[in-house]
C-alpha cells in the first residue's frame, strides 16, 4: 500500500463534521462519559455522538468501557 492509499484511508476514517470535534473534546479532557460528551458538544444529538463513537471504537481510535448503571446492592445488614 502506498503512502497516498494510507493518508486516504485515515482521511475516510476521520472525515465528517463530529469526529475531529469529538476527538478534540477527548484529548482535551481525557476520559469521559457520554453524557459529558454530550454536555461539551452541545449541538451534536444522541443518535449522531453514539454513531461517531461506535466508528471511532471500530477503527480503535477510542475505547469504551461500560460500566454498570447502578451498583449492586450489598446483602450485608
Amino acid at each position: 500500500m502506498t503512502a497516498y492509499c494510507k493518508f486516504e484511508k485515515t482521511l475516510e476514517i476521520f472525515i465528517g463534521k463530529w469526529k475531529p470535534v469529538i476527538l478534540l473534546r477527548l484529548f482535551a479532557n481525557g476520559t469521559m462519559r457520554f453524557s459529558e460528551l454530550q454536555k461539551a458538544i452541545p449541538d451534536i444529538t444522541k443518535k449522531m455522538l453514539a454513531k461517531q463513537l461506535r466508528e471511532l471504537e471500530h477503527h480503535d481510535i477510542i475505547h469504551r468501557e461500560i460500566y454498570p448503571k447502578f451498583l449492586p446492592k450489598s446483602n450485608i445488614r
